[in-house]
């Protein structure tokens, strides 16, 4: 294991009507505040109203941002940004998943920022400084409620980038489960592979000796094996749906990639068709993941996987051997996702075949390879688009 350091400075509230105490939280900074949300959804299960009531209570002054796509686009955090000066805002409050969130934080980033927020995403400036970010979370997926990072499209140019900084952790996250008895079949699906894939980005790497890295990381991804198809079933499941909670918020905290190598590739390679073909992000990773693991398969990487599916998916390695026992355990996850109703392929979503050159170059980002568990060219990310059409 590496030498590393470890801290997060992220408080999380959680349980039942916990929203109640925003207020006073907030209140520790500022008065005057900034809510972001998306719209139907916030005022469907309680969270919007529990916010405007708790800020009334505790004499908050507020504006807000309605609206956020599921993939957030930078036009949007303009407004916001706008909003905040025009009105001397002094902290931003999302409510949602990472669309919101992420949407907030760099509104929080960019009104004491003199440039265009999208320097950000070019890599033409790093962030500084941000107003104090609050989070109600909803649903179950991104994780951005615990982390450091945001992604962002330019709905200009169809590019999805991400930027990530300290000054972007949420000061306190808000979770109530209940909030997210609202989320649909479909949504709940994909976000289970979206926390599924943030696990095991972190889970796949070079390095030997992260043994508590590793069993922390199969112990959430069961938890998602065993939760998931619950809460797809029985959306008012409480126990389902605060162990999901709870899970989504984990991988992202820091402690699965700390003292170890990680290889974030799977995101790099679905940012691209979420940017182009506005896809939902979870449902992007279900398909492209399986099909990677695939890919990337080999002598050299065989035992990560022949872990993977004996630690994860329980296959016995009696009577068969490795490479059948690594294969085995990544068409098991491809069976799990399946059994949530996610499609397995890009053509079912739409995707055409005929930008994957393109797609690759965006997957890229300027850099001649992507990954450092199983380095990708240009040529081996366009093999696995067409393997995933």
């Amino acid at each position: 294991m590496d030498d590393f350091t470890y801290q997060n400075g992220v408080k999380i509230r959680f349980g039942q009507g916990i929203v109640r105490d925003l207020g006073h939280e907030v209140g520790s900074y500022s008065d005057r505040a900034l809510i972001v949300f998306g719209g139907k959804s916030s005022r469907l299960n309680g969270s919007y109203d529990d916010v405007i009531s708790s800020l009334t209570e505790h004499h908050i002054f507020h504006w807000e941002l309605e609206g956020v796509k599921p993939n957030p686009v930078i036009s949007k955090v303009r407004e916001g940004i706008e909003i905040c000066r025009k009105n001397s805002i002094g902290a931003i409050i999302a409510i949602g998943g990472g669309s919101a969130i992420d949407t907030a934080k760099i509104i929080a980033a960019g009104v004491n920022y003199g440039k265009d927020p999208w320097d950000f995403f070019a890599k033409k400036d790093s962030i500084d400084s941000a107003l104090p970010l609050f989070t109600v979370l909803t649903i179950a997926a991104a994780g951005s409620e615990f982390n450091k990072w945001a992604v962002i499209t330019n709905d200009a140019t169809g590019e999805k980038k991400d930027c990530g900084s300290d000054f972007l952790l949420p000061k306190v996250t808000f979770e109530d489960p209940k909030y997210s008895f609202s989320v649909g079949p479909k949504q709940t699906a994909a976000g289970t592979a979206d926390i599924t894939s943030h696990i095991m980005e972190n889970y796949f790497g070079d390095k030997k000796g992260s043994y508590v890295q590793d069993r922390l990381a199969e112990a959430l991804l069961k938890t998602c094996i065993h939760y998931g198809p619950i809460a797809f079933k029985k959306p008012n499941d409480y126990e389902a749906r605060a162990n999901l909670m709870f899970v989504s918020s984990l991988p992202e905290s820091g402690l699965l990639n700390s003292g170890h190598s990680y290889d974030f590739v799977v995101h790099p390679l679905e940012h691209p068709l979420s940017g182009m073909y506005d896809i939902t992000h979870g449902v992007g990773l279900a398909i492209l993941t399986p099909v990677y693991y695939e890919y990337v398969l080999n002598k050299k990487t065989l035992q990560k996987f022949v872990q993977f599916a004996t630690g994860v998916f329980n296959i016995s390695l009696e009577g068969k051997s490795e490479m059948e026992v690594a294969k085995a355990g990544i068409q098991a996850l491809r069976d799990f996702y399946k059994s949530m109703g996610l499609p397995s392929t890009l053509r079912e979503i739409g995707v055409k075949n005929d930008k994957f050159a393109l797609l690759a170059d965006q997957a890229l980002d300027g850099k001649s390879t992507l990954g450092a568990f199983c380095p990708l060219s240009k040529t081996d990310i366009i093999n696995i688009y067409k393997s995933a059409y």
